[in-house]
């Protein structure tokens, strides 16, 4: 067989571009997964929050990690700076300009966005992460984990945190909507019973869509006509109304395709129109090796020949 290491890179080239072609002809067709409309979620309107930070006390207590009294919650040093939730702190509050009223700055709560079709989940190899069935909640099983952190790259709101101050027994850490709450009793994640303002609203995510856009018939001065998760990469179990843009105040613009809807076609689609993984493994695997033995035979003939002259 006469193979040269242009013609094995010629061969891998076109036999790849075939399977890229087909995947970015089928990452149009339509990809969406049924979303129920018993899931849960929560709707935050941004525009009554206090920034008390009671919410990031509660979800502390609730799931057992390290916290101050939550008198010290008070502190509004802390809003100097922007913060993202990691594995010490679940869920944080940050504070943004409000041009209206420069006086009363919109205070923002971020954490895990419970994505309808999440990419978390399609990026996991294990099954670490998936979605409840039952409540809609995004969860994760640390028996099955690891370690890949596939979950953080994949996740477009950059949640997952991992433990790195864990040596031993390391977790992806985020909010998990409390749970143990939800599948047990039914009853609303601790921060959003905490909120002395109600500030959030628990309840069926569709209730809780029609409830937003009521909200903005109503009150058209003080909201943006947008409902942010409503649609945001499939939709969210979290929903925010604001006074101004979602993604003035580090929210992503997203359209409404969800991410899985690019990377699940793509896998698919190779595996289907290219080779299946072991097959293709396997194949590349003897082209190699028939390589190296054709290299093997042209340096031992080209040494004879040198050596005769």
């Amino acid at each position: 067989m006469d193979l040269t290491r242009r013609g094995f890179l010629k061969f891998t080239a076109a036999a790849g571009t075939v399977g890229i072609t087909n995947a970015s002809k089928s990452v149009r067709a339509e990809h969406r997964k049924p979303v129920s409309p018993d899931w849960l979620g929560v709707l935050v309107d941004t525009t009554v929050c206090i920034g008390c930070r009671k919410c990031e006390w509660a979800c502390k207590d609730f799931h057992n990690l390290p916290t101050e009294p939550i008198d010290k919650y008070e502190n509004k040093a802390v809003f100097k700076k922007v913060r993202r939730p990691d594995a010490e702190g679940y869920t944080v509050v940050n504070s943004y300009d409000n041009p209206n009223n420069p006086e009363k700055p919109y205070y923002v709560k971020v954490q895990c966005m419970h994505c309808n079709d999440a990419a978390c989940v399609s990026a996991c190899i294990v099954g670490a992460f998936t979605k409840d069935e039952r409540t809609g909640a995004v969860i994760y099983d640390a028996w099955k984990c690891i370690g890949c952190r596939y979950c953080m790259a994949a996740c477009p709101f950059q949640i997952p945190a991992y433990e790195y101050q864990n040596a031993l027994t390391p977790q992806i850490r985020k909010c998990n909507l409390c749970f143990s709450n939800l599948s047990k009793y039914r009853k609303q994640p601790a921060c959003v019973a905490i909120c002395p303002m109600e500030t959030m609203i628990f309840g069926k995510r569709s209730e809780l869509i029609k409830i937003a856009h009521d909200r903005i018939r109503k009150y058209p001065e003080r909201y943006v006509d947008h409902v942010y998760g409503e649609h945001e990469l499939g939709g969210t179990s979290w929903l925010y109304l604001s006074g101004k843009p979602m993604w003035e105040m580090h929210f992503k613009h997203y359209d409404e395709k969800p991410i899985p809807a690019y990377t699940e076609t793509i896998q698919h689609s190779l595996f289907k129109n290219f080779l299946p993984p072991l097959a293709l493994f396997s194949m590349l695997g003897s082209l190699m090796w028939i390589f190296k033995r054709q290299e093997q035979r042209e340096k031992k003939q080209n040494n004879q020949e040198g050596g005769g002259k």
